[in-house]
């Protein structure tokens, strides 16, 4: 296609991802206060951590675990910011196929491939750092509301606490994205084992003083279950990379004539035999015999 042409299938593919999550907002709009079967409502799943916390350490003036609204917009922006959140969730396949469809004519079979393999790992670990977070939020808030022992009840409003879910739920997320980073760079030569290993010791403390910066609760739990996830997943990704690279150098060894860098490939300087000239007298009567 030509440059104008690109252009408009970019606006159609942009035009019909905007509009897929929106469809999707709509539906986390409602579902935040509609129970789906067995599924519980959206809110109900958001609150469960805040519940997990005991009875006498938060206020519940009506005996039910509710947030405080404490502008009369808020409840209404809180739900339509999470209905956003669950509604890019809900139709991530949708709108993520309009970007593949745009990107995948420019790419080879072997590079769609590969990128399809990048898309379906980064949203199976994204999940699962997700899930991850759902379960260490409860402890964190038990630590960070423990704090103040007696002295203190929690009562949290609903902006706030929302804001922390959510930042916690897409830190884990993208966290755990890290050792899929790791396998990718080594794939295409640009992090090879060696510098992997040598770098073990200061990269396990970077994952630690990351996982220090990046819980916004700043509590030990969610930082050291942080710190000891990414750990797990980048020595499982070194070992990746080891495995690759040993083959690689396997398969390298086979291919190469044993020859190093500085080393010159070996000629053959024999002369080859070459065909007897025809005579003079013959280039002329072929030349006549073309005129």
């Amino acid at each position: 296609m030509s440059l104008k042409d690109h252009l408009y299938d970019l606006r159609n593919r942009l035009g019909l991802g905007l509009l897929f999550i929106v469809l999707g907002g709509v539906f986390g709009f409602i579902w935040w206060d509609v129970q789906l079967g067995p599924i519980p409502s959206l809110s109900q799943i958001l609150l469960q951590p805040y519940c997990a916390l005991p009875a006498d350490a938060r206020f519940s003036p009506n005996d039910k675990c509710q947030l405080f609204q404490r502008q009369p917009f808020e409840g209404f922006m809180v739900r339509f910011k999470v209905g956003i959140a669950a509604g890019m969730v809900v139709s991530a396949p949708l709108w993520l196929y309009q970007l593949w469809a745009f990107i995948t004519p420019g790419l080879y079979a072997k590079e769609r491939r590969f990128a399809f393999t990048f898309v379906i790992f980064a949203s199976i670990l994204f999940a699962a750092g997700a899930v991850l977070a759902f379960v260490v939020i409860p402890q964190g808030l038990d630590v960070l509301v423990g704090f103040g022992g007696t002295a203190f009840i929690t009562a949290l409003d609903a902006g706030s606490y929302i804001s922390f879910v959510l930042v916690m739920l897409l830190i884990f997320g993208v966290s755990f994205e890290l050792p899929l980073l790791i396998v990718m760079l080594n794939q295409v030569g640009m992090l090879p084992y060696a510098n992997l290993k040598r770098w073990r010791r200061g990269i396990v403390f970077g994952l630690f003083v990351f996982a220090a910066f990046a819980t916004p609760g700043t509590d030990p739990i969610s930082m050291v279950v942080l710190a000891a996830a990414m750990w797990l997943l980048f020595e499982l990704a070194v070992q990746i990379t080891r495995i690759h690279d040993r083959r690689k150098a396997k398969r390298e060894a086979a291919e190469d004539p044993g020859l190093s860098d500085d080393e010159a490939t070996p000629m053959n300087y024999a002369p080859e035999p070459v065909e007897p000239s025809k005579p003079v007298a013959n280039l002329g009567k072929d030349f006549d015999d073309v005129t």
